[in-house]
This record gives structure tokens, C-alpha cells and sequence, in this order.
């Protein structure tokens, strides 16, 4: 009913311990009154962070770093809504947000996408009926590209210079039209894009071939809320789930030489090693089936039984929110 954006020091990486184990405590630096539920945030820059609300609005808040203090910087009211802006009720939930500083990119329940400037009041540009159906997240392809995934099993390239309204390609899961809840891109690898849904199967996507995903890969039990491809290590991909549970997804060179959980039964397991394949040609996310050569997967948290619904990595360290109402962060992820 309250809701609250809250900054946290975790501390600093300088102080720990012998065994390389974290000292302190996490604690809380400021905090401010939110309207409506936290839907999705991203840092803007060092100082400001992006806010998408079950209202429709979407604010920008500044970290005051000298005070701890923290303050509405600008606020985009109603920028989803489903009749029109200005009935009381209208709003439509903003489901995602993405920020390219001064760009922010943000989608809604309203199936609208707005593009806006951090120094601008006035969105740069909207377009209104850029879907049907609910837009559940977007990304950045490249400075003028998102991609955006629906709740019709769809994932849509949008080219920002193009003045139509119109999606420059649409990919779509074949059979079923299952909701996609989540979509991120490989770092190095633009062409290369992972999705979630709402049955908690991982797709991977070459948008450079074909409309449907290169490859479908069972996961979780549940709803896949979050899927990340590990920053400066994009072997490592991360994914979250209704379920409970937190996958780590591992395609780097060395799963070759250990026999992983997918071999047992004699096959031989002298795979090709990355070194001897050009990488920029072949990423071990697009072989048809990438489990079957070299891939490993553990679940973070085994015995987790509450939904995990958010997640982020950087470095050695994972961050994660669940129902529980905790933050967790883990670290040692690669110890």
C-alpha cells in the first residue's frame, strides 16, 4: 500500500574479510515516498534513477549524494493510460523502462511507447498504438533500436529514426502464444537475444534469421520474471522465476571439460573448445540446442520456495529481490 524507493549502501568491497567474505552490514542510505507500485528502474546515470509506476507515471529521481537525501527530479504523469490522460482512473500500469542517457524508452500495459529526454518536459516521441496487447519489457538493441516483448508470445524491433509507427521486424514463438515477461541482449553479440515467459522457458533469438527462436530451452515451473546475460561475461546468463528459483546458465569453455549433469550415460564429452571455432561467428547460445554440447546449470538458491522477481549482475556480484521481502546479494559468484 506504501510504497518506497529506498537507496542501500552495500557497503564497501575494500573491508573483506580474510577469506574474502564480505564485512558490515548492508544499510539504508535515504529513502522517498513512491506512487503506486514499483513496476521497474533502471540508473539514468550516477545520480538519477528511473521510475516506472502501476500509475502510469513515470519519475526521475535524483540521489543527493552529500546529504543522503532523495528528491523527484522530473515526473512524466501518465505517460501509459488507458482511455485518456486525464480521467482519474485512467492510468495504465508502465510495465518496463530503459535508459540510454538522456534517452529513457518506457512501455505499458497501454501497449504505448514512449521515448523521452531527461532535460526534455515533453515526450520526444510516442507511439500510441504500438501494440494490441500488454508491452512487458524493453531493451536497447542499439542506440536507435529497442525490442520490446508482448503478452501474445512476440518480440518486436523498433527503429526510433523511422517516423511510422511500425515495428521494423516481429519475431514471434511458434504454436501457443505465450506472454513474454522479459528480454535482454547479448552484449557483444546484438544479434543475439534471450527471452522469458510466462511458462518459464528460456528462448534464444538470432534476429538476424528466421521469425522464431533459435533455440527453446525448459527451465522453470513457473512464470520467468527476469533474464540477464552476465555484463563483461556474456557466457553467463541469469534467470528468475515465480518458482522460486534463481538459474545460473553457464556456456563458457571450460563446461567442455568437465562432464556436466546433461551427460551422464557414457556419450563422450570432448566437445569442440571454443578455440578452435571463431567466436565472433558461433556463440554457444545459437547452436540448436546449446545444452546438448556445453552448458551448465545451477540453481542459486535450492531451497527457495517464494517467487524471485528481479535480479541484476555485475561482476562477481548478484543482487536479487524476492517475496519474502528480502534483498540479497551474493558476492562470490564465480567462486
Amino acid at each position: 500500500q506504501d510504497n518506497r524507493i529506498s537507496i542501500w549502501s552495500a557497503g564497501d568491497l575494500g573491508n573483506a574479510g580474510l577469506n574474502g567474505e564480505y564485512q558490515g552490514e548492508p544499510h539504508l542510505l535515504c529513502d522517498i515516498q513512491h506512487n503506486g507500485d514499483v513496476m521497474d528502474m533502471q540508473f539514468l546515470d550516477q545520480e538519477r534513477i528511473v521510475v516506472a509506476s502501476s500509475t502510469g507515471t513515470v519519475t526521475i529521481f535524483r540521489h543527493h549524494q552529500n546529504n543522503q537525501t532523495l528528491s523527484a527530479n522530473h515526473r512524466w504523469e501518465k505517460a501509459h493510460y488507458h482511455v485518456d490522460q486525464d480521467t482519474s482512473c485512467g492510468g495504465a500500469a508502465c510495465t518496463g523502462v530503459v535508459c540510454n542517457n538522456p534517452e529513457i524508452v518506457t512501455v505499458g500495459e497501454d501497449g504505448r511507447i514512449n521515448l523521452f529526454r531527461a532535460d526534455q518536459k515533453d515526450a520526444v516521441r510516442i507511439i500510441d498504438n504500438a501494440d494490441s496487447s500488454t508491452l512487458h519489457a524493453v531493451t536497447f538493441l542499439r542506440t536507435t533500436e529497442i525490442l520490446t516483448v508482448n503478452s501474445i508470445g512476440q518480440l518486436k524491433i523498433w527503429d526510433l529514426r523511422q517516423q511510422r509507427n511500425e515495428p521494423s521486424q516481429i519475431f514471434s514463438l511458434a504454436g501457443d502464444r505465450v506472454p513474454l515477461h522479459c528480454v535482454d541482449r547479448h552484449p557483444n553479440q546484438q544479434h543475439i537475444v534471450a527471452t522469458g515467459g510466462q511458462d518459464g522457458m528460456l528462448s534464444i533469438w538470432d534476429i538476424r534469421q528466421g521469425t522464431m527462436p533459435v533455440s527453446l530451452l525448459n527451465a522453470h515451473e513457473a512464470e520467468m520474471w527476469e533474464v540477464h546475460f552476465h555484463p563483461s561475461d556474456p557466457d553467463h546468463l541469469f534467470t528468475c522465476s515465480e518458482d522460486g528459483s534463481l538459474w545460473h546458465w553457464d556456456t563458457s569453455t571450460n563446461v567442455s571439460e568437465k562432464p556436466s549433469f546433461l551427460h551422464q550415460g557414457g556419450r563422450s564429452t570432448a566437445y569442440l573448445s571454443h578455440s578452435t571455432i571463431n567466436q565472433s561467428v558461433v556463440s554457444a547460445w545459437l547452436s540448436n540446442d546449446p545444452t546438448k554440447d556445453r552448458m551448465e546449470i545451477t540453481n542459486l538458491i535450492p531451497n527457495q520456495t517464494l517467487s524471485v522477481n528481479s535480479l541484476d549482475v555485475l561482476g562477481p556480484c548478484l543482487v536479487y529481490g524476492t517475496d519474502a521481502e528480502a534483498i540479497y546479494v551474493n558476492r562470490q559468484l564465480f567462486a
